[in-house]
This record gives structure tokens, C-alpha cells and sequence, in this order.
């Protein structure tokens, strides 16, 4: 899997790079070095590798500064982050710029890097088959039969044994408060207990005038809540990035993302809320999968039942469309105790 593979390696460590480039020469890899950021950057632009390793703590260019250049110049290179801190704030910021695993040193076990590697590489490779189903690049065939997951693929046992590392990480994914397209803003607000899972919610604005987004309580998953949220992160932007940022249907993302979930073998039915608002014809479309909620446009109210769980059997649960008022809507969750939530779409001037 590995021979003939280029990759780039980007660590100021010259005793780690050196380990590192020895193991991956011995597996058959055609290895590159930099030792900073800046470097790093002129190795890309003489050539594109098929994997990306870096670390975050390096001089000149922080670590994260280089993922964050590499993330808009070279989006569709996979990088994999070594670093010598767990700090799920780090660990959040990276995901965020679309890091596909993120390892800590010291690496005790040299083939965990290997199984991160070809796991990444297993990825992208199924990703350049166009004709292949989306929900089937989740499912490798052979010995490692089961979903690869995108995202922290080698820390699920870690997660379920720090409940609050988990929460940080699940927090430190929440985006932007705020948001505008066109005349249109997005803004969410959200009181959680601090000793609770929280809700999670995220959004993507669309080439074609919509907004997609989901919300999902991970305190309704049990110990593999966070697993299972961040399976159903993957999903949502890995699914609408392959679409080229278009979604025909709010009931498609659903279903791709129902079949990753019950092919990961680990993931936990949760409740959760997805939607589509369409700013041109002001129309909200929702899917509830077990959180139910309430519109408000101005004095009205419209109820929005719960619905079946995501994740569990033949989750069917109908479309929902309900049209808003041209100053916007607020649409608010119920039956959460330890959370509230709201997300508001308002027009600006």
C-alpha cells in the first residue's frame, strides 16, 4: 500500500524527521523533508505529495500555520498532524482545517503511523473514484473490513475514558458564532452545562443560495457520543464537499449519513435535527431525527415533533418544510434539560 507512495514530511526535529524518514524509505515511500513551514510550502509547489506530515510546534511557521495555508492552497492534500501536545483546543483547530488524523508523539508503536498512513491513503484513494456511492468510501473491503474513520481514527478509546477531553474537542469544533451570505446572517445561541456532552451544530453555505446544517445532543449517545459526532462531522462536510458544495436533497444527506453510521460498527444511535434553508425562496426543510423544536416567526410559533432517532433501524422520519417570514426566524430546541439552543436566521442591511 505504502511502496512508491510521495510523501513530505514537515518537522524541525531532525532525530524524529530522521526516524521517520528511515521507516517510511524501508516501507517502500519515495520521502521528502522540511524542516520548517516556509520549506515545506516551496516543497509543494515543486510537487504535490500524496500525504502530508507535519508537526504543529516549529519555528519561523507555526504548525498550524502551515496546515491553515496548505487547507486553501492545497485542499485536496491529506495531512496527517504529529505533535507534541494533546490539547484538545489544538487538537479542534486542526480538524476544523480539515486534518485527517492527528497523532501524538512520542509514537510508541511506529505502526501506528502506519495504519493512520494507509488508512488516509485508503481514503483518498476510494475519493477519486467517481463512480463509487459516497456512503461506500466509508467501508474498506479485505482485513480492514469496517469504516475508516476521517477523523481521530486512533483516539476513540481515549475519548470514551476522558469524558471532559471529549467535550473540549466537541466544543472546539463549534463554528463561528456568526455568519453572512448575501443579505442573509446566521447566528446560534447555545447555554450547555459544563458537565454534559453538549450540542453540537454546524452549517456549510452553498453555492446555490442555501444553507445546510446540522444539530446533534451528544449526551443521547452514551460513551461513544463523541465517536459518533464526529463520524456525522465527516459525513456532513466529506458528503457536500464531494457534491461540490450542492445538496438536491436534505433527505440525501441524511441517507448517506445513516448508511456511515451503520457501517462503522462503533457508532451509537443520537438524537439530531438537519436542515436546508433555501434564502431565495425563504423555506426551511428539516429532517428531525429525535430532537424536535419550535420556529418562531415573530408572534408564531410552529411546533417540530422529535421524530425517530438518527442511527436507529429504518430511520424514515418525514420531510419538513416550513416558510419564513422575510425578516427571518428563530428555530429553538426542546426536550434538552441540560441545553438551550437556538439558531436564528435574520436579514441584514
Amino acid at each position: 500500500m505504502l511502496k512508491g507512495k510521495n510523501i513530505l514530511i514537515v518537522e524541525d526535529d531532525p532525530v524524529f524527521r530522521t526516524m521517520i524518514v528511515g521507516f517510511l524509505n524501508s516501507q517502500g515511500c519515495q520521502v521528502r523533508e522540511a524542516e520548517d513551514g516556509l520549506v515545506g510550502l516551496r516543497a509543494l509547489k515543486d510537487e504535490i505529495p500524496d500525504l502530508l506530515l507535519c508537526d504543529l510546534s516549529m519555528p519561523v511557521m507555526t504548525g498550524m500555520e502551515f496546515v491553515e495555508e496548505v487547507a486553501l492552497q492545497y485542499p485536496m492534500t491529506p495531512v496527517i498532524v504529529i505533535s507534541g501536545t494533546g490539547d484538545m483546543t489544538d487538537v479542534a483547530q486542526a480538524l476544523r482545517l480539515g486534518v485527517k488524523d492527528f497523532l501524538i508523539k512520542p509514537i510508541d508503536n511506529i505502526m501506528t503511523l502506519k495504519s493512520s498512513i494507509v488508512s488516509v491513503l485508503k481514503m483518498q484513494d476510494s475519493a477519486r473514484q467517481k463512480q463509487q456511492d459516497f456512503s461506500q468510501r466509508w467501508v474498506i473491503d479485505g482485513d480492514d473490513a469496517g469504516l475508516v474513520e476521517e477523523e481521530l481514527q486512533w483516539h476513540i478509546s481515549e475519548l470514551k475514558s476522558n469524558p471532559q477531553a471529549a467535550r473540549d474537542l466537541l466544543m472546539g469544533l463549534m463554528p463561528d458564532l456568526q455568519s453572512r451570505c448575501g443579505r442573509w446572517k446566521l447566528s446560534y445561541r447555545a447555554l450547555q452545562a459544563a458537565e454534559i456532552s453538549p450540542v453540537i451544530f454546524d452549517y456549510i453555505w452553498l453555492i446555490d443560495g442555501q444553507l445546510a446544517f446540522y444539530m446533534v445532543d451528544t449526551s443521547s449517545g452514551g460513551e461513544n457520543s463523541t465517536a459518533t459526532a464526529l463520524l456525522i462531522r465527516a459525513c456532513f462536510n466529506d458528503f457536500l464537499r464531494q457534491q461540490g458544495n450542492y445538496l438536491s436533497s436534505v433527505q440525501h444527506l441524511v441517507a448517506q449519513i445513516e448508511l456511515g453510521l451503520q457501517s462503522s460498527g462503533y457508532a451509537t444511535p443520537v438524537k439530531g435535527l438537519f436542515g436546508v434553508f433555501n434564502l431565495a425562496e425563504k423555506q426551511l426543510h428539516l429532517i428531525t431525527a429525535g430532537l424536535g423544536g419550535e420556529l418562531h416567526l415573530g408572534e408564531q410559533r410552529v411546533m417540530i415533533a422529535a421524530g425517530q432517532w438518527l442511527g436507529e433501524q429504518a430511520c424514515d422520519n418525514p420531510l419538513v418544510i416550513l416558510s419564513m417570514t422575510d425578516a427571518g426566524g428563530r428555530l429553538s430546541l426542546n426536550d434538552i434539560n441540560h441545553a438551550n439552543f437556538s439558531v436564528n436566521f435574520e436579514t441584514v442591511t
